[in-house]
C-alpha cells in the first residue's frame, strides 16, 4: 500500500472510518442477539467480505445481497447461506442452481406464480424455463415477499392475493424448499421521529408475521420470517415472531440516517475526500472534484434538512457548508455564511458526508480505512475492496 496518509490519496477516494464501523456493526449485533433475532446483514450496501466477515461476527454467517455478481464475491468469501433479496427471474436459475451446486445455499425471493412454477419445472429436471434446454434437476430454496406497506415489491397486506397459490407450488415441488416469508419496510425511510419508525416496524411485523401465520394455518410449513431494514431494526420494539432481520446500510450510516434518527451526528463511518479546485467568491462558492459520480445525486436527506445538498462537509468553516449542486465531476459547495476561502486554499483536502452511503459507495473499487481512535483518522491503515457490478 503506497498512501501512508489521506493527503497521499487521489481524489475523489472513498474514507471509511474502521473505529465507526466496529462501534455501528456492535451496536446492531447487540441490539438483535438481545432480541432473540438472527441478524442476515444486507451487504449491498458494503458490497465487501471484509466487512461482511466483521459484520457476522457473534452469528451464524447468513447475509443478503441484491445482485448475482455479489452472491458470487460472498461465496467465494466463504459465505454459505445467502439470500439474493431481488425478486428472481426464471433466466437467472441456472447461476443460482451453479452456485448452489457448490454447495452455497443462495435463497432466491418471488411474488410470482409464473416464476413459482418455472422454479419447480427447472427443480423436476423437465427444463430450464425460456431455453428449453434439460435442467437434469435441480434443488432451490425460495421465500415469498411480502409488501407491508412500501409499495415496492411483493404480495400486498393483509389481502396476500396469490400467496396460498405460489407456496403450494413451492411446497409440493421436488428439490424446491419454501423457506419462509420475507419483506422490507422501505417506507420506514420516510419517518424521524421513533414512534412513527415503531409504527412501520410493527405493520412490517405483523404483515410478515401474518402471512407465515397463514401458511402454517393450512398445512405449509415457514419456517423463517425475515424483516428489516435499518430505522425498524433500530426502533422497534416487539419482534415477537420474526425469525431474522436484515438490516444493511447500518454497517455505515449516512446523512439519511442520522436525521431518521437511526445513528448520531457521530456514527456516520463513510465519507468522500475532494480536492478544491476553485474559489468562486463572487457566488460564495467553492468548486470541489467530486460531483455526480462521486457523490451520486441521491437527495434523501434533503426530506428532512434541505440545506444538506448532495453531502455534507467535515469540520467546516462555515455554517452549513455543502455540496449544493453538482455535474459529473464537479461539486458546488456553498454556505449559509461568507466563505473563509483562506481556510480552503485550492489543492486542500475536504471530506464529504453523503446522503445515501450504499449509492455513493456505488461509484468506487475499494474504501480507504482510517482509525479515528488512533490518530484522527489520517493515516490509511487498510484497503478493502469490494464487488460492483451485477
Amino acid at each position: 500500500m503506497s498512501a501512508q496518509t489521506i493527503d497521499d490519496l487521489p481524489t475523489p477516494a472513498l474514507i471509511l472510518d474502521r473505529a465507526i464501523l466496529n462501534r455501528n456493526l456492535k451496536r446492531m449485533s447487540d441490539r438483535l442477539r438481545d432480541a432473540g433475532v438472527m441478524l442476515r446483514p444486507h451487504l449491498k450496501t458494503a458490497k465487501s467480505i471484509e466487512i461482511g466477515r466483521r459484520a457476522v461476527e457473534g452469528h451464524d454467517g447468513r447475509i443478503t445481497v441484491s445482485t448475482l455478481a455479489e452472491a458470487r464475491y460472498f461465496a467465494e468469501g466463504g459465505f454459505t447461506d445467502i439470500l439474493y433479496g431481488v425478486g428472481v427471474v426464471p433466466s437467472k436459475l441456472p447461476a443460482i442452481a451453479e452456485l448452489r451446486r457448490q454447495g452455497i445455499n443462495l435463497r432466491m425471493v418471488t411474488d410470482n406464480l409464473a416464476v413459482a412454477q418455472a422454479v419447480a419445472a427447472a427443480a423436476t429436471g423437465r427444463f430450464w424455463p425460456q431455453s428449453g434446454q434439460s435442467a437434469g434437476g435441480e434443488t432451490f430454496s425460495v421465500l415469498i415477499e411480502i409488501d407491508s406497506g412500501g409499495g415496492r415489491a411483493g404480495l400486498p397486506y393483509p389481502e396476500l392475493p396469490g400467496l396460498l397459490d405460489i407456496a403450494r407450488v413451492l411446497h409440493k415441488a421436488p428439490g424446491v424448499e419454501l423457506a419462509g416469508v420475507m419483506t422490507h419496510a422501505g417506507h420506514s425511510y420516510h419517518h424521524n421521529t421513533p414512534d412513527g419508525i415503531a409504527a412501520v416496524a410493527e405493520q412490517e411485523r405483523q404483515a410478515i408475521v401474518g402471512a407465515a401465520e397463514k401458511l402454517r394455518a393450512n398445512g405449509i410449513p415457514c419456517p423463517i420470517v425475515s424483516a428489516g431494514s435499518t430505522p425498524t431494526a433500530m426502533h422497534s420494539r416487539d419482534f415477537t415472531g420474526i425469525t431474522e432481520m436484515r438490516p444493511g446500510v447500518y454497517v455505515f450510516n449516512d446523512l439519511d440516517q442520522a436525521f431518521i434518527g437511526s445513528c448520531s451526528a457521530g456514527d456516520l463511518a463513510l465519507s468522500v475526500l475532494a480536492s478544491v479546485i476553485g474559489h468562486y467568491p463572487h457566488r460564495n462558492q467553492v468548486l470541489v472534484d467530486a460531483g455526480a459520480l462521486a457523490l451520486s445525486k441521491d437527495i434523501s436527506a434533503q426530506e428532512f434538512k434541505p440545506q444538506v445538498g448532495y453531502g455534507t462537509i467535515v469540520d467546516a468553516p462555515a455554517q452549513d457548508m455543502a455540496v449544493i449542486a453538482c455535474s459529473q465531476e464537479h461539486g458546488f459547495v456553498g454556505a449559509n455564511e461568507p466563505i473563509p476561502f483562506g481556510n480552503l486554499p485550492v489543492g486542500s483536502r475536504v471530506r464529504i458526508l453523503p446522503n445515501h452511503a450504499c449509492i455513493t459507495a456505488a461509484a468506487y473499487d475499494r474504501y480507504y480505512v482510517v482509525d479515528s481512535e488512533l490518530d484522527g483518522g489520517k493515516s490509511v491503515v487498510d484497503v478493502y475492496d469490494r464487488i460492483n457490478g451485477w
